[in-house]
């Protein structure tokens, strides 16, 4: 479980003019259809869904994410969809999503969120075809699926930093040493087999850290040497999110897509994550009930600011990067995350209420609905 501080969605503060809604660019034009922006907008009731459940899809969904199985009692969480204000975004069809890819690979780089969104895919696309396991790896973190009818490969590559890391001290093994500047060779080394690449990270970035830029240590957080500058998350990780794209701008006469998926909130209302913290909420928020702020505000800035000027060096390779949106549409939906229901009852004592990951089927669904449309503006395909 993170170590995520998000206030509460009511104490939110009203975001500046340059915020989530006034971020533009190529990228944000290629998410918009007709003049819209697939991003703005509110959730609105959808009795047809969920497309999938956690019976039909058990074997691509971990137990924390299995809310049903572990006794939740509602399940109006699942029965919402995405509606632009100007526009409607159309409910993920597999088979047109595999006729896209035919031939291509995805993969997703970042922690148990990106994987999260990937098991969701797996979970919309076990329809028309359940993938195969062809993981090289025994390492449950990171695994590689294969639909063989399509051509098609899905893998997640376990990468919570997005940049090169150690352990800090054998004494305190949840102290980490992050090199921002270094990459990460568990993944850099291996995108460039893959022609579309989600890139996220998040919540890690609120525990302990020591930070080094060119092998030097330049400041922690968190960390109990008063002799070290103390700097906060945001930093390291707009830092991180830099070096991330540069690995991706640094690959040689790619054809593919880059696309940041941004900061998804957590929902800890009433104390941190372990201080009693919990998501209680049954339904989604309007999105005049609450405006992203505080450290959710900072966190995507720092992304996105990074994204830009990636975004702005890799046009002139020829290199295509996109902007999936989801801060401000995960931001009004509190109901949606496993809280006490990831586990067994009884076991209440290694186990923090979860507000950070989400529930499947669940919200999640739709960041796959973003990405088919986004892949359909792409390449000029018509609904």
């Amino acid at each position: 479980m993170s170590s995520s501080q998000s206030t509460p969605p009511s104490s939110s503060l009203l975001p500046p003019p340059s915020s989530p809604s006034n971020v533009m660019g190529e990228s944000r034009r290629m998410a918009v259809k007709k003049n819209c922006n697939i991003f703005a907008g509110e959730w609105i009731p959808n009795p047809e869904a969920p497309y999938y459940t956690n019976d039909t899809c058990e074997w691509a969904i971990y137990d924390h994410q299995n809310c049903m199985k572990y006794g939740r009692p509602d399940s109006d969480f699942m029965k919402w969809r995405w509606k632009p204000n100007d526009c409607e975004l159309p409910i993920f069809d597999p088979s047109k999503f595999l006729a896209l890819v035919r031939g291509k690979s995805l993969a997703f780089v970042g922690d148990s969120v990106a994987r999260n969104q990937m098991q969701s895919l797996l979970c919309l696309l076990s329809k028309v075809e359940k993938p195969v396991d062809v993981s090289t790896s025994p390492d449950e973190q990171s695994r590689r699926w294969q639909y063989t009818n399509y051509n098609f490969t899905i893998a997640n590559f376990w990468s919570p930093y997005l940049v090169k890391t150690g352990e800090a001290d054998p004494m305190f093994p949840s102290l980490f040493s992050l090199y921002l500047d270094e990459f990460d060779d568990s993944w850099t080394s291996k995108i460039h087999e893959f022609d579309y690449v989600i890139i996220s990270a998040g919540h890690w970035f609120f525990r302990p850290a020591k930070y080094f830029m060119d092998s030097q240590l330049i400041g922690c957080h968190y960390c109990a040497d008063k002799n070290v500058t103390q700097l906060d998350m945001h930093y390291s990780y707009g830092k991180a999110f830099r070096t991330a794209f540069r690995a991706m701008n640094s690959l040689k006469n790619s054809k593919g897509i880059t696309f940041l998926r941004t900061f998804a909130p957590s929902h800890f209302e009433n104390g941190e994550w372990n201080k009693g913290g919990d998501c209680v909420r049954r339904k989604p928020l309007m999105s005049n009930e609450t405006h992203l702020g505080g450290t959710d505000l900072e966190m995507y800035m720092a992304q996105v600011e990074e994204f830009k000027v990636a975004e702005g060096e890799g046009s002139k390779r020829g290199l295509k990067f996109r902007l999936l949106d989801t801060t401000n549409v995960m931001l009004l939906r509190p109901d949606g995350h496993p809280s006490q229901y990831g586990h067994l009852p009884e076991v209440t004592t290694t186990w923090h209420r979860d507000c950070v990951h989400w529930c499947l089927p669940g919200p999640i669904d739709t960041w796959n609905d973003f990405l088919l449309e986004m892949l359909d503006v792409e390449y000029g395909i018509e609904s």
